[in-house]
């Protein structure tokens, strides 16, 4: 039944993989056009899951563009598709989503587990709603890592974040020090994800979110980071260059190694600081001269 009163549905696609394999076929999802993918394993499901084996789930716009997705999946891959209705996509999460630690001084925990692990600086309660982006990728964890390492340069400045989803990285941006952090997503249903993250840590105060496309904004932000895919970082790079301030760190993620050499070509007039990897993703600091 469809009207408007009909709740939205949201389509997922489930795939199964071995664990080395997680990243080559997440980066086929997205080619795809997954919206955002999420990797669920041994430490992230519930207890009985296999450890050499990932489950990934991925968003798409609509069934269409899924069941498009599902055609290009291989049978032995076991592809299904899961629709959410409406808000039952939150409780679908509160099955998968458990404490783990994003970098060396951030766990991140959601509001339905506490976390009991070893003391560690900041302990962050992340809903994700209806966004991608809850901190257990590589590629997120690879930013809050260089953010944590450079803390005395994020401290006491503004940040923004780019394709921010729930935020987490704002978020963790200010926790290590960040004076304001403005979030911006093309996506209008994670704006208010993050900013009820932001809430639920007690930085609403210093966190603005909204659909502001990079190419619109005309500030100046001595902090910049992105974790996007290396195509779309490569079309917005004339705009991510444009607002990090001179002198300023841009941080760029959602890289595969193979891809970093042309991403970073897309930057020729910056410095590139740093490019850690972790497993086949890799980040790139970059300074603005």
């Amino acid at each position: 039944m469809t009207g408007p009163s009909a709740r939205p549905v949201f389509p997922f696609l489930h795939i199964d993989v071995d664990a080395a394999a997680a990243d080559e076929a997440s980066a086929l999802l997205f080619e795809l056009g997954a919206l955002g993918v999420e990797e669920r394993d041994a430490s992230t499901l519930v207890k009985g899951a296999a450890a050499d084996t990932t489950t990934l789930v991925a968003s798409f716009g609509d069934r269409a563009a899924a069941d498009l997705a599902l055609a290009a999946i291989d049978e032995s891959l076991n592809p299904r598709i899961e629709e959410i209705v409406g808000d039952e996509w939150r409780d679908e999460w509160k099955k998968h989503f458990k404490p783990f630690a994003l970098c060396d001084d951030v766990v991140v925990r959601p509001p339905w587990e506490a976390y009991e692990g070893p003391h560690v600086p900041h302990v962050l309660e992340l809903e994700p709603g209806r966004a991608f982006g809850t901190g257990l990728h590589e590629t997120t964890s690879l930013v809050a890592t260089i953010l944590a390492k450079r803390r005395a340069e994020v401290s006491g400045h503004p940040l923004l974040d780019v394709g921010c989803g729930s935020g987490i990285l704002a978020i963790v941006g200010l926790v290590f020090g960040a004076k304001s952090a403005r979030a911006i997503d093309n996506d209008p249903d994670v704006i208010p994800v993050a900013k009820e993250n932001a809430e639920r840590n007690g930085l609403s105060d210093k966190l603005t979110a909204d659909t502001t496309s990079v190419e619109a904004i005309h500030e100046l932000y001595p902090v910049v980071v992105a974790n996007i895919e290396a195509d779309v970082l490569i079309r917005l790079a004339p705009a991510l260059l444009r607002v990090t301030a001179s002198g300023g760190l841009l941080v760029l993620s959602g890289i595969l190694v193979p891809q970093a050499d042309r991403v970073r070509a897309a930057f020729p007039s910056l410095t590139l600081e740093e490019g850690p990897v972790k497993g086949e993703w890799t980040a790139l600091a970059f300074r603005k001269k």
